[in-house]
């Protein structure tokens, strides 16, 4: 395997939970490999984990869009350069992403989202009873997964979770890399004006919540303020919901490793890191752009050359985890890369993992007998995004 790559090789997801096959045989002889991007640039396509860790740790590559050079088309073209919008941190590097990230960081400690452990224990109790009014079969993305996450997010960030429906749908349509670009834009204009609308509101009625205490510290302008809020939503909840769904599809479909985890709950928190590698949903977007000429794995990274990094394809990575393609609840999961890795790894995580070990918990404990109700190659995909997930799952008890 010589010939250069092109991007459209390694967008080619199918399956409910691997990665493509390709990535096996990178991984094997071309761990850093020479690809053409939709713009034509030619840059790099990484798969190992040793390598991916060490790109996305040096500070000699940059996050930003303004030299980096996207790996995937978005509405049918290439995506163009342009400099990160006011406080959006995740395309930026530091001093400007180090300022707005440590205005957040605070907000996502671990004894934070401790803190929170109640009341995502109340809202996955509630998305309980609705899956028992509505009855079996049900989809668990639609009465459970995506209301218990969205609800979360939108009562710790400030978001009117009673106006969900202006924003509810917006991470997927946006993200969507063949969806249409007008409609995208409507949808994000629509969400603007509605972050725009709780600012102020905020500001006259402060409550217990992200946009109030940024508002309290007087740091941010209302751009960059509503800027960081649509990164929380747009981040935040595509990623978890289907890092759950895909995940309990996984688990119905491992039933000794569900058998295991149903017999012994407290196993749970390991649960979530081994499913958080095996799944990865983070799959397309993950790049950086080197500042200056890098030796990367023996080869040359010249200055302003992209090098696209695979989340899947390091959490799958032999040299690093035994027998990686079998979900193992027993495994030592440690530095899996389902969170990125360095100072751009994923603020939310905390959150993200109590979420899911507080979904998994309550949909094992309400229902001892759940299970899938179709098979799994019946179950429809969202495999060219940015997050890989599902479009339903339905399940039965």
């Amino acid at each position: 395997m010589t010939e250069m790559l092109s991007y459209e090789d390694v967008w080619s997801r199918t399956h409910h939970f691997d990665p493509p096959a390709i990535f096996d045989k990178l991984r094997e002889e071309r761990p850093l490999a020479r690809m053409t991007y939709p713009d034509g640039h030619i840059g790099w396509f990484a798969t190992s984990h040793r390598i991916v860790r060490e790109v996305l740790s040096d500070p000699r590559f940059s996050h930003s869009l303004e030299i980096g050079h996207f790996p995937v088309t978005k509405y049918g073209g290439p995506v163009p350069q342009f400099p990160a919008m006011p406080g959006m941190f995740i395309h930026m590097d530091p001093p400007d992403h180090t300022k707005f990230r440590r205005m957040l960081a605070r907000e996502f400690t671990v004894r934070r989202i401790a803190e929170l452990a109640p009341h995502v224990e109340s809202v996955a109790a509630g998305q309980i009873e609705e899956m028992r009014e509505h009855g079996a079969p049900a989809d668990l993305l639609t009465t459970f997964a995506k209301p218990l996450v969205l609800r979360v997010l939108s009562d710790l960030v400030g978001l009117p979770y009673e106006e969900r429906e202006r924003y509810a749908d917006a991470p997927a349509i946006t993200h969507d890399p063949d969806g249409d670009a007008e409609e995208s834009m409507a949808v994000y204009q629509q969400v603007g004006a509605l972050i725009g609308e709780t600012i102020e509101r905020k500001r006259r009625q402060p409550g217990d919540d992200i946009i109030s205490r940024l508002l309290a510290a007087g740091e941010l302008t209302d751009e960059e303020l509503g800027n960081i809020v649509a990164l929380l939503l747009f981040a935040g909840y595509e990623t978890t919901e289907s890092a759950l769904s895909v995940g309990v599809m996984a688990l119905l479909h491992h039933p000794e490793q569900l058998a295991a985890l149903r017999a012994d709950l407290s196993r749970v928190d390991a649960a979530v890191e081994e499913i958080l590698r095996y799944v990865t949903v983070n799959q397309y977007e993950i790049f950086r752009t080197a500042l200056e000429d890098v030796e990367l794995d023996g080869q040359l990274v010249k200055k302003g050359e992209t090098v696209t990094v695979s989340l899947p394809a390091a959490n799958r990575d032999p040299a690093k985890y035994g027998c990686p393609a079998h979900l193992d609840l027993d495994r030592d999961t440690a530095g899996h890369l389902a969170f990125g890795h360095g100072i751009h790894q994923c603020v939310g995580q905390n959150l993200a993992r109590l979420e899911l070990r507080t979904g998994l918990r309550a949909l094992l404990q309400t229902f001892p007998d759940l299970r899938a109700a179709t098979p799994a190659e019946e179950v429809p995909l969202r495999t060219r995004g940015s997050v890989f997930g599902l479009k339903s799952l339905p399940v039965a008890w």
